[in-house]
């Protein structure tokens, strides 16, 4: 059965994406285009290419661009969120109207006043991403206490290389973190410095995979790639290769 699901899925048992992020000198449009050239049909969206902060006609118009490329937008981010619920709600107002699941977020401490309660209300996850050494959330242990006391609504992004570039194994923080990992930004580092392909790095990929599998991982698995912006996509095509080398094995 698993064999069957591989053969219609090359990356089974995951969602298979890309953060935008990685496209980000591209326009909208062409960054979708790019999407389905690598053969993927769902991306989490980096705000310079679905901006929330726009009138409504804007998101329907954005809404109905996403749903002609057959591209769907499985978690959107990184987003900040600050004391000011009613700039939260936006947020919140717009990745619902898109029909986002994942919102992928910095939440300042006093953020937490409110945040769980959007959740509840527009049934849509929060995901605490870790952003590298001396940041707010820089290990699973400042994750792990940020989710403390808070609803399933609210829990993890997983950055693999931030996790690496802060002294962190990012196998472990899928293990610790578990079902409370809501996404994940994949990608590879070396000796806590330098961006590379995946499987040139210090991640443990085949781990990694692995220990997201045991928990059942049902969140976008995207692809991220810091490096040459001007033209990614040789490398992300590498970088899936990799990918699913790696899952082969897991």
């Amino acid at each position: 059965m698993f064999g069957q699901r591989r053969q219609r899925n090359p990356y089974a048992p995951f969602r298979m994406g890309v953060q935008s992020y990685s496209m980000r000198k591209m326009g909208l449009e062409a960054m979708l285009q790019a999407t389905r050239a690598l053969g993927l049909d769902a991306i989490e969206a980096f705000m310079a290419h679905l901006p929330y902060f726009g009138s409504r006609e804007q998101w329907d118009a954005l809404k109905r661009t996403v749903a002609q490329s057959g591209v769907e937008v499985l978690a959107y981010g990184v987003v900040s969120f600050g004391a000011d619920e009613k700039a939260a709600r936006t947020i919140f107002e717009f990745a619902k109207a898109m029909g986002i699941p994942v919102i992928t977020a910095d939440p300042a401490p006093e953020s937490f006043a409110y945040l769980a309660r959007l959740c509840q209300e527009y049934r849509i996850r929060v995901a605490i991403h870790n952003h590298g050494p001396n940041t707010r959330y820089d290990t699973i242990r400042t994750v792990e206490d940020a989710m403390r006391g808070q609803p399933d609504w609210i829990g993890a992004c997983i950055d693999t290389a931030h996790f690496l570039r802060s002294g962190e194994d990012p196998v472990e923080a899928a293990r610790r973190l578990g079902k409370r990992v809501h996404a994940v930004h994949l990608k590879d580092v070396k000796d806590r410095t330098r961006y590379t392909l995946l499987g040139e790095g210090d991640l443990d990929l085949v781990g990694f995979l692995r220990a997201l599998r045991r928990t059942d991982f049902k969140g976008c698995l995207a692809l991220e790639y810091e490096e040459k912006p001007d033209d990614p996509l040789p490398d992300l095509r590498a970088c899936l290769q990799a990918i699913q080398s790696a899952l082969r094995k897991v």
